[in-house]
């Protein structure tokens, strides 16, 4: 772990430890995982706090973790992730949130960072999260009569219903997809060692 990303963590945990928070570093960033009841207080901390100054959220997006691992998840289904970013200290945060199976419901942070608002939405219609306290939470991306949400991993590739102009009713109907449903399974898979510890087999036989 780098040195900047060293004394954050520490203060991480010293800061949310208290409130059921857990802090670890993935890929290079350190990584919050806080209760869902603890979210909303602990953005406004993450923001206001001169030890943090996290000014901005640049990206939010939600997770299905239902396949992660070939099916060997036993955690939570759905998670909601956010990249925070303080220009103040030149620092990243990736903070995340478990929820609920078969409701995920989590606190909205629009008033917190205001860029959240189309995140939001974008979670919401593609995954389902309901984000409690949003001004306006329509979907964003597919249409007003859309079924479902296409990014879970349970929702088939080929949708519930497809959607035509009709000649004599003069308006866009809905009808039972009538694409055929197929599944493409590769016949053959290879572990490649290649990209299991970053370096390629050239790199390895000195030929790189």
């Amino acid at each position: 772990m780098s040195e900047p990303n060293q004394k954050l963590a520490e203060l991480i945990r010293s800061r949310f430890e208290s409130v059921g928070g857990r802090c670890r570093e993935a890929l290079g960033e350190v990584t919050l995982e806080v209760p869902r009841e603890q979210l909303l207080e602990s953005c406004k901390a993450l923001r206001d706090e001169a030890g943090f100054s996290f000014e901005e959220l640049i990206d939010l997006c939600a997770i299905d973790y239902s396949e992660f691992g070939n099916g060997g998840w036993d955690g939570p289904r759905f998670a909601v992730v956010y990249h925070l970013l303080s220009i103040t200290r030149n620092q990243r945060l990736r903070l995340r949130v478990f929820l609920d199976d078969d409701r995920p419901v989590v606190d909205s942070v629009v008033s917190v960072w205001a860029t959240a608002n189309w995140f939001e939405r974008e979670a919401f219609d593609l995954f389902g999260v309901l984000f409690e306290g949003h001004p306006d939470l329509r979907r964003i991306l597919t249409d007003y009569g859309f079924i479902g949400h296409p990014f879970r991993k349970d929702f088939p590739l080929t949708g519930n219903v497809e959607m035509r102009y009709d000649e004599a009713r003069k308006r866009v109907v809905y009808e039972p997809v009538s694409i055929e449903t197929r599944i493409n399974v590769p016949r053959v898979i290879r572990d490649d060692h290649r990209f299991m510890d970053g370096k390629s087999s050239e790199g390895e036989n000195g030929d790189a």
